[in-house]
């Protein structure tokens, strides 16, 4: 009896696992501008009310990690080496406020499961019109983004809402770390972007690959994906290289090769 009621038991959170959401909410959360990129600062960070008891006397110490973390990540993003040895037009990243600022909280709406967590985030102490604040979960509530969230109030100023269907989940890595991407809309793009060009999908790697560099779209009648390549490098896909400009059938799961310099790793989700 006494070995099922321990492996029964609800998990606890750990202080790592905070910190590796933090910074990936950071990442999820970032602003980019024409010559810069704005990472959250300020974060609240919701816990299970059990997890927040027991970890009220140790916050200032998860705090001093904390920050410790996102600067660590922060010079990271800033130093890593250009693989064309190219710095010139490398944006830099940064945060508005002068120190991050971080705010626990008990959840009392019973959404926050023991051992799980939940972060809101904002870029700046008093949100912008047209900024959203960004909220991450842990476990299998899947991240969604949501309106503004408070600003170390105490005060959780977002409304709830089910989160968006998610047709699609692309994993990969470029210059900014390990990502993953949920599609939610019908259409997305995918490359490097530019101050005159926005895509769906940023990816923040060499100049080979093209500013949009290649397209996804979703038929919703027969369920499926569809892939176009638009770029000067090319695309693959599971190995073989598409012809420009011609829309293929994208299998459930596939791996998209992008100008030989990165990996998509795509799943529909059914």
């Amino acid at each position: 009896m006494a070995n099922r009621e321990l492996e029964s038991a609800p998990a606890r959170i750990s202080g790592q696992t905070i910190l590796d959401q933090l910074i990936r909410n950071c990442e999820m959360g970032h602003f980019e501008m024409g010559y810069s990129i704005l990472l959250p600062c300020i974060f609240n960070i919701y816990l299970h009310p059990e997890d927040y008891s027991r970890l009220r006397s140790v916050q200032d110490l998860i705090k001093d990690d904390a920050r410790k973390a996102l600067n660590a990540r922060l010079a990271q993003l800033n130093g890593r080496p250009s693989l064309l040895g190219k710095k010139k037009d490398r944006k830099q990243y940064k945060i508005a406020c002068r120190d991050w600022c971080f705010e626990f909280f008990a959840d009392t709406e019973g959404v926050v499961p023991q051992g799980d967590v939940e972060i809101h985030s904002e870029l700046n102490e008093a949100p912008q019109p047209g900024f959203r604040g960004t909220k991450t979960t842990l476990l299998d509530r899947e991240p969604t983004v949501g309106t503004g969230s408070g600003s170390g109030t105490g005060a959780r100023r977002t409304t709830r809402h089910a989160p968006e269907r998610i047709f699609a989940e692309i994993r990969y890595e470029d210059d900014s770390g390990p990502q993953t991407y949920y599609v939610t809309q019908s259409e997305i793009t995918v490359g490097r972007g530019g101050d005159d060009l926005s895509v769906d999908l940023p990816l923040y790697t060499e100049e080979e690959v093209s500013r949009e560099h290649l397209r996804l779209r979703r038929d919703a009648a027969r369920g499926q994906f569809l892939i176009v390549d638009n770029s000067r490098n090319g695309t693959w896909l599971d190995g073989r290289r598409l012809t420009r400009g011609v829309e293929v059938v994208l299998p459930d799961r596939a791996e998209i090769g992008v100008a030989e310099v990165l990996k998509l790793q795509f799943e529909a989700k059914r």
